[in-house]
């Protein structure tokens, strides 16, 4: 396996998130999502993909520059692991908003083998076997979200904009409505991205923040006058639990994107010469 970094943080050696290899390919699991057998998920790594350059070589962007037969051929490698194919994958539209997709059968391939019909989606959500949710990622938060007892799911991006627009919220809130979801119910994960310590922001975007989280630590002081260090991780599990969702039931990552920018791409490491990660998960079909 690849010597990546981990981030101390305040949780069990047992819930971290692990490693896991198929042939040259790794990629990213939770153990608290693991344990429902209905469900598959994954969160990709740069290993183990035909991409080249800068997209090197797990890239699952259509939009990268890198090329069209390149990215198919890597979705058919991740789907294989997954037990699906490319075309009952639907994928995000992200533009840094909170709009959340309710997905259905019909929607089947969009993105990867079949054109997108919106946009504007940063959150998926579903209840229908064999449809994989894919979202997209290169520093900023993927969450997922797992309902054991109505059997749906969902999935959702979140950068800075999506958290200080709780998108977290927003998701619990959309599947309540969209299949009777109980908050308390709910397993999330908070994915690999961004840490704390190499987060820095300007001062309207530490001003979001201490005005959204007042009292809170998930703003510190910068390294220089007029720039702060955010913590993402801890801001989006404050709106997890403020949404109703208890705290053994949110698993947070210990591994930043910029850490460990030779395995997984980060946007701020390489001053945006990159491919994107992708976060998946689906329910088994019967």
């Amino acid at each position: 396996m690849y010597p990546v970094v981990r981030v101390q943080v305040e949780k069990s050696e047992a819930e971290s998130i692990r490693q896991e290899r198929h042939g040259e390919l790794e990629y990213l699991t939770f153990p608290a999502l693991a344990e429902f057998s209905f469900i598959r998920h994954l969160f990709t790594t740069r290993t183990g993909g035909v991409s080249t350059g800068d997209c090197a070589t797990m890239n699952l962007s259509f939009s990268r520059g890198d090329e069209p037969e390149a990215v198919s051929e890597n979705y058919r490698r991740i789907c294989q692991i997954l037990g699906t194919e490319p075309g009952q994958v639907v994928a995000s539209m992200q533009t840094h908003t909170t709009n959340i997709r309710h997905v259905t059968g019909d929607d089947k391939g969009k993105g990867v083998i079949r054109p997108l019909d919106y946009q504007d989606v940063d959150g998926l959500i579903t209840n229908e076997p064999g449809i994989a949710l894919a979202c997209f990622y290169a520093d900023c938060v993927p969450l997922y979200f797992v309902d054991p007892v109505n059997h749906a799911i969902g999935l959702a991006h979140s950068g800075w904009r999506g958290t200080v627009g709780r998108m977290g919220a927003h998701m619990v809130q959309a599947m309540q409505e969209a299949f009777g979801s109980r908050p308390e119910a709910l397993i999330t994960a908070i994915g690999p991205s961004i840490c704390r310590s190499c987060y820095e922001v300007s001062e309207d975007v530490a001003d979001a923040f201490m005005w959204e989280f007042p009292d809170s630590e998930v703003v510190f002081s910068g390294r220089e006058p007029g720039k702060y260090q955010l913590d993402l991780w801890l801001a989006n599990k404050m709106v997890l639990q403020q949404a109703g969702v208890t705290e053994n039931h949110i698993h947070v990552t210990d591994i930043c994107t910029c850490h460990n920018p030779e395995y997984l791409f980060s946007h701020r490491a390489s001053h945006g010469k990159r491919g994107n990660l992708a976060a998946f998960l689906m329910i088994k079909e019967e």
